[in-house]
């Protein structure tokens, strides 16, 4: 039977943490408790988290603030915000200090638990598909050694099936896999959050036409947005792709800001 998956909820409201964390145990997760940033750094310290719930507003510091201070101890835990005082700009700053989504009070049990659910089991993708990799790259090595062809490296690129035209999106030395969700970039694997993939994929659709900051978020978030709320959004998915893709992020080759307007692809 599967370790149920632990979720810390930092919220300085006695009410509402006990509120979700009923919520989160009938879901049949292992719910942790704090009060304040300080309770909940020490419980990030001394154990292991596989989601965090946090409130922009505690009484020892702001949630922004912790963000960093979260994934300064846990790089890769997922953080979830949740508040009552929710505005565009506070949720763009969650999303650009490393947040996974942004969420309003008052709680909606059956959404909560369905994103905690989404959530979780993106986490589990990229590490299942690195050792499924990794088991047919063995194969492979093993399959040519039996075929005399001497040994292998561990590291033999695996082949993109071509079963499913409709499965790979290529833009020159770049493919994306639109049923795993990751790029491909000559033989190699690169990992993109979900969302992060969305917009390179609407890129690599325009390909090499500019698109703009609305449409980038229209097409990859369904939001509509202003020209402004729209650049800021796209900040950030732009940034996460370019770290990724970029040999020299100060001098990007394939991804190019269009003054004003938006960004394009060029491969």
């Amino acid at each position: 039977m599967d370790k149920p998956a632990a979720i810390l909820v930092i919220d300085d409201e006695t009410n509402l943490r006990n509120t979700l964390a009923a919520i989160l145990q009938q879901g049949g997760y292992l719910p942790t408790l704090a009060g304040d940033g300080r309770e909940a750094l020490a419980c990030l310290e001394g154990g292991e988290f596989d989601l965090v719930f946090l409130d922009l507003r505690l009484s020892d510091t702001n949630g922004l603030d912790l963000l960093p201070r979260i994934h300064k101890i846990k790089p890769d835990l997922p953080v979830l915000i949740l508040t009552a005082h929710a505005t565009l700009e506070s949720a763009m700053e969650a999303v650009r200090r490393g947040a996974r989504d942004y969420m309003l009070k008052p709680i909606d049990p059956p959404y909560i638990l369905a994103r905690v659910g989404e959530i979780l089991a993106e986490q589990q993708e990229p590490s299942r598909r690195r050792e499924i990799i990794s088991q047919v790259q063995e194969l492979l090595a093993e399959l040519r050694q039996v075929e005399g062809s001497g040994p292998s490296p561990s590291n033999v690129p695996v082949p993109l099936a071509a079963v499913d035209p409709d499965r790979f999106l290529r833009c020159g030395v770049i493919t994306a896999d639109l049923h795993t969700r990751h790029l491909i970039i000559n033989n190699r694997m690169v990992q993109l959050p979900s969302t992060t993939f969305d917009y390179m994929v609407t890129l690599m659709r325009y390909c090499p036409k500019a698109v703009s900051f609305e449409n980038l978020v229209k097409e990859s978030q369904t939001y509509i947005l202003s020209k402004s709320e729209a650049r800021e959004m796209t900040r950030w998915h732009i940034h996460k792709i370019r770290k990724a893709l970029e040999p020299d992020t100060s001098n990007p080759r394939f991804i190019i800001t269009v003054r004003d307007f938006g960004y394009r692809l060029v491969v």
